[in-house]
């Protein structure tokens, strides 16, 4: 194992971290960016999916190249998101357990400032930062960056089209001389330009091997469905993969409220979590997601940067994006770490016009599935409604009078019997109920 990355030229320390983390072998953008990184002195930009090692392809040298007796922070790497920034942070942690001398800190928004201040007074190497927080402290004077001499910009894609004021401001702090890697998981008209107006004429690039990489051992499906049937399909979907975790991505807040309060009435173990959601509650939903609490997630594309839960089984899209670069995010959230996943779009019939356009762009191949027939779609009905009531709470409101009377009117019936009359209860309720609404749209 060592071996491997020891011919990139890692050195001991930063090698003996790599064994304790059990990472073995260097993936495709490791072994291209970290040589590089490390022996010359340009500028770079790296093209990679999400889920193939992009931030050992850069931290590992740049832990490497840090001046530990230097106290001035020498390396900024900028996230779009504070989940992406923490996730980040967290890794360059784990890679110096055997570098001690090396300070890292993460100073990310949607938490209070002060603390960030205070841990910013001890000497600090790196700092790991979204734009607008690390803008903060530079106008509060508690960051010096004027030194700086790395600059990385991970998912520099998202930080161009969400966060390009920001990023304008910071650039103009830093030093011409810095020298400036960036990350990359598509290659926008917008990042483009970022790197001819940022980056030094001798650029070099990089780019992993996207034709298997990136996309490896994602299955990409979509079903075309009724507006009115949306819902009913996803939760369909969603019993058929009971027990496995996923992502549903929606385009709005909005859209994620309201889809996560469809998902509670029926009783699936879910979370939400959007940009306007405090850091506090989104921190929480998303221990509670990567522990195993809840098995589903609702999100936005932005909201979702830096979720790298390995056991990610399945990401539906119940809305297409906006963008070929936020497909690329999105279904990036599965098949991490070399497993299976399957990226699954609900859409309707218009929208069927733009799956070529997909499958062009990105290079991917996208198989049609067919939603269940009504009969097949009547019996999973059936076993959600029974999953439901298995998960529902007593009531503790009704007299035990009252519960005794029932009992007694129950008492004679085998449990099988009850089991059909209140099955056969619930048919013809719904049965009358769905007359009713095809009734209604007629008129």
């Amino acid at each position: 194992m060592s071996k491997q990355f020891s011919d990139l030229g890692i050195n001991e320390q930063l090698l003996q971290s790599l064994v304790d983390l059990n990472i073995s072998v260097p993936t495709d953008i490791q072994k291209k960016t970290i040589p590089i990184l490390l022996n010359q002195k340009e500028d770079v930009v790296a093209l990679a999916k999400t889920g193939t090692g992009k931030t050992a392809a850069f931290g590992l040298p740049l832990l490497q190249l840090i001046d530990s007796k230097n106290t001035e922070v020498q390396a900024v790497i900028l996230a779009p998101t504070r989940e992406l920034g923490q996730q980040i942070y967290t890794n360059l942690v784990s890679f110096i357990a055997h570098s001690p001398s090396i300070s890292i800190a993460s100073v990310c928004g949607g938490i209070p400032i002060k603390p960030q201040i205070e841990r910013l007074k001890k000497a600090t190497h790196i700092v790991v930062a979204t734009p607008g927080r690390l803008i903060d402290l530079v106008q509060r004077k508690a960051v010096i960056i004027q030194n700086l001499k790395y600059l990385v910009l991970d998912e520099a894609d998202e930080m161009v089209s969400a966060l390009k004021k920001d990023l304008d401001i910071i650039v103009k702090e830093i030093p011409k001389s810095r020298r400036t890697l960036l990350f990359t998981a598509t290659m926008p008209g917008s990042v483009k330009q970022l790197v001819q107006n940022y980056m030094s004429k001798h650029v070099v690039h990089l780019e992993a091997d996207m034709a298997k990489v990136g996309h490896q051992g994602i299955d990409h499906k979509y079903v075309v469905v009724e507006p009115i049937e949306k819902l009913e399909v996803l939760l369909h979907f969603l019993n058929s993969k009971e027990g496995e975790r996923g992502i549903i991505f929606c385009k709005t807040k909005a859209a994620v409220n309201k889809l996560a309060k469809k998902l509670a009435i029926n009783k699936f173990s879910s979370g939400a979590i959007h940009g306007s959601l405090s850091q506090g509650i989104r921190d929480r939903i998303m221990g509670q997601f990567r522990e195993g609490f809840i098995d589903i997630l609702v999100a936005t594309d932005l909201a979702a940067r830096g979720i790298d839960v390995k056991e990610i089984s399945y990401v539906v899209n119940y809305h297409l994006p906006d963008t070929y670069e936020a497909y690329v995010h999105r279904s990036g959230r599965t098949a991490r770490a070399g497993a299976k996943g399957l990226s699954l779009s609900i859409i309707q019939q218009e929208e069927v016009i733009d799956i070529p356009d997909f499958e062009k762009e990105l290079g991917l191949v996208f198989n049609e599935v067919k939603k269940q027939n009504a009969a097949n779609r009547e019996e999973t009905n059936l076993v959600l409604w029974a999953k439901k009531i298995f998960k529902t709470k007593p009531n503790r409101t009704v007299s035990n009078e009252t519960k005794e009377k029932i009992k007694t009117i129950f008492h004679h019936l085998t449990k099988e019997e009850l089991i059909e009359k209140v099955l056969a209860d619930y048919l013809a309720q719904h049965t009358t109920a769905n007359s009713k609404t095809e009734a209604s749209q007629k008129k």
